[in-house]
């Protein structure tokens, strides 16, 4: 964007006022993934008449941006290059005073920089969230980026976790105080992401397998290292060998886009599973696609709280997820699906094998799974916890 805009209130409808404050979600790119759909569910069902928002990518806004579906959201990229955004800071700072929003939300580390120039900029609450490890920090045992969070630990007014390693991580690692720390975990649709009629899988549109035929496992997100597709593949060779019977029926869908699409395509090839694999790059049907599977799976080398999982998990699938993250506290073995170490191909290929060779008991875990997520895991309890969040400060200032 080559220039700054000022955001204009909605002329769809009344409940959206000027008068509203204003909350800037700010994140490094704005593009399919977890993260980025957890901004887009908390925009489209915060109320309107409370609050209007506008999202500053530092690099770049994509078609992801499509699926807000409010009219008076505005999208900012700066896009940035390489390194700092140092160079940024009169540019940013230059925004916030024009916007004058009343929170700059900002989303992992890569975003935690903005907090400094909000701040100088007079924001009355900056607010961060940790969503999850990158493939360079696993288990958050970087010490350059524990320094990194404490230095801007004084420009940031209040930090959300998202799982409860993440909330630990924040309270023992950065020394953030108890009080400024709140843990709101990620949440589902689930009238949305609900189970396909009767438990029997529908034909996923385009894919080349049928779900009468085959028993489907899936993953979906962003194709790239953290998120670790090549391990799936390499998990579907070991349960083939293992159980050549397998072979007819066990298929393996990949839905996303990224780094590791073409490597993961190479990979297959090469063990002669290509045309037993189907990777149709992003979709935008993502419930429908899960309504197609028999099994989920997250074969990450690390994860915060996992939306996917979670759209999985409401969609009566079960899981066999690697124990990294909320995993463990989302999965139980045996019950909604099954835990396997990361990097682990065999264990994973295994798992995926046992599940997929009693039918009947992975009907159970995924019903299971669904009862779990609509009890703890609702959008309207997301959406509450972070307006009273908004709220609590908003009633701070007025005071």
């Amino acid at each position: 964007m080559a220039a700054l805009k000022s955001i204009e209130p909605s002329r769809s409808g009344a409940a959206c006022t000027r008068d509203a404050p204003l909350v800037l979600h700010v994140v490094y790119r704005f593009d399919t993934g977890g993260l980025e759909n957890g901004i887009v569910n908390l925009i489209n069902h915060l109320p309107a008449q409370a609050y209007r928002h506008a999202v500053l990518s530092l690099t770049e806004v994509t078609g992801f941006s499509r699926r807000v579906q409010r009219e008076d959201v505005e999208f900012i990229a700066l896009h940035k290059g390489p390194g700092h955004a140092f160079k940024l800071y009169p540019r940013m700072y230059r925004l916030f005073r024009q916007l004058r929003p009343a929170v700059v939300h900002t989303n992992n580390l890569a975003a935690l920089e903005c907090a400094l120039p909000a701040w100088a900029a007079g924001v009355p609450l900056r607010v961060h969230s940790e969503h999850g490890w990158d493939v360079s920090d696993l288990d958050g045992s970087n010490r350059r980026y524990q320094q990194v969070r404490r230095f801007y630990r004084p420009f940031v007014s209040h930090y959300i976790a998202v799982s409860a390693d993440l909330n630990r991580y924040l309270l023992d690692k950065v020394h953030v105080p108890p009080q400024r720390v709140s843990h709101i975990p990620n949440a589902v649709d689930t009238a949305r992401f609900h189970p396909a009629p009767d438990g029997r899988p529908g034909r996923i549109e385009g894919c080349p397998f049928t779900p009468d035929r085959h028993w489907l496992v899936g993953t979906v997100g962003r194709m790239q290292a953290v998120k670790d597709q090549p391990n799936l593949v390499r998990a579907f060779a070991h349960a083939l060998r293992q159980q050549p019977a397998l072979r007819e029926r066990m298929r393996v869908v990949m839905v996303g886009d990224g780094p590791l699409r073409a490597p993961t395509q190479a990979l297959l090839q090469e063990l002669g599973l290509a045309d037993l694999a189907w990777l149709p790059g992003e979709r935008s049907d993502v419930p429908d696609v899960m309504r197609g599977l028999h099994c989920f799976t997250l074969p990450s080398k690390a994860e915060g709280l996992s939306y996917t999982l979670l759209e999985a998990m409401s969609s009566a699938l079960p899981a066999v997820v690697t124990a990294v993250g909320a995993n463990v506290d989302l999965i139980h073995d045996g019950i909604t699906g099954a835990i396997v170490p990361t990097n682990d191909p065999q264990a994973l290929g295994d798992a995926l094998a046992r599940v997929a060779a009693d039918p009947a008991q992975a009907l159970r875990m995924g019903r299971t799974a669904r009862e779990r997520v609509c009890k703890d895991y609702s959008q309207e309890g997301m959406v509450g916890a972070y307006q009273r969040l908004y709220d609590r400060h908003q009633a701070k200032r007025s005071n």
